[in-house]
């Protein structure tokens, strides 16, 4: 059974699961989906369009599921989507999707510190941390195992590759390739997240693979379609790897260098 303050406002359409806990003075919109065993503090605000996993523990003042601040926006039926077992700070606030995408993703077991933004159609994997102040724009992608530091302004469109370190007050338009730290003003490419990596149980060998092919792409002086070409004739082949090509290859905003 959910323990529910008389001092809360649930929407009679509102569905909410087993045993949550929901705060005094908390808001739940029509047409949200809550699932089981979320705590919402006092303050919380769920709006129309949200969907929230299983597990979650949102603090005060958090907003899920406000309509995006964009000015093409029409009113259009979208949604907010939050997985399993994140943990959202006070005042962060998630705004829902717009025709673009149709729907704000955030993933499961990350850690949104306090007042962090995530703007209309973004999309943010698993098991991500994303510090104080930090602003995410519309449209933008973070891929799983990311950490991006306190007050980062994130550009609308960038992607974030997974296992990557973003420096505090970073500011950036291009995108992150995985496994690097970024910082700097302006941003640089500052070599692999090393500590990020050997924390997360990579090999003294992978390590080393993934260092010869930045050094490759970085330091190689030639074109980077004869980069790409040489990584994948000189170091040895493997997911991740793979990754890192890829995710060069796809990029439309270029890479931080």
């Amino acid at each position: 059974m959910s323990k529910i303050s008389p001092l809360a406002f649930i929407d009679p359409e509102a569905k909410i699961g087993e045993n949550c806990e929901i705060g005094p003075f908390c808001f739940i919109d029509k047409n949200v989906e809550i699932g089981d065993n979320n705590v919402l503090m006092n303050s919380v605000s769920v709006l129309y369009g949200a969907r929230i996993g299983n597990g979650n523990v949102i603090f005060p003042g958090a907003v899920i599921s406000a309509v995006p601040q964009d000015l093409k926006f029409r009113g259009e039926d979208t949604t907010a989507e939050v997985g399993d077992n994140n943990k959202i700070r006070e005042n962060v606030t998630i705004n829902r999707g717009t025709a673009a995408k149709g729907k704000t993703c955030v993933g499961s077991g990350n850690l949104l510190m306090e007042s962090v933004h995530v703007a209309h159609d973004a999309f943010v994997g698993n098991d991500c941390i994303i510090g104080n102040g930090t602003k995410l724009a519309g449209e933008i992608i973070i891929d799983d195992h990311a950490i991006i530091s306190a007050n980062v302004l994130m550009h609308q469109f960038c992607r974030v590759g997974g296992y990557t370190m973003v420096g505090g007050g970073t500011r950036f338009s291009q995108d992150i390739p995985p496994y690097t730290i970024c910082a700097r003003e302006p941003v640089a490419y500052c070599g692999l997240n090393l500590v990020g990596l050997r924390r997360r149980g990579f090999s003294n060998e992978l390590i080393e693979n993934i260092h010869n092919a930045y050094r490759i792409i970085y330091q190689g002086g030639v074109p980077l379609n004869e980069a790409l070409q040489k990584v994948r004739e000189e170091v040895p082949a493997s997911p991740e790897i793979n990754y890192i090509i890829e995710f060069i290859e796809n990029s439309k905003r270029g890479f931080v260098h």
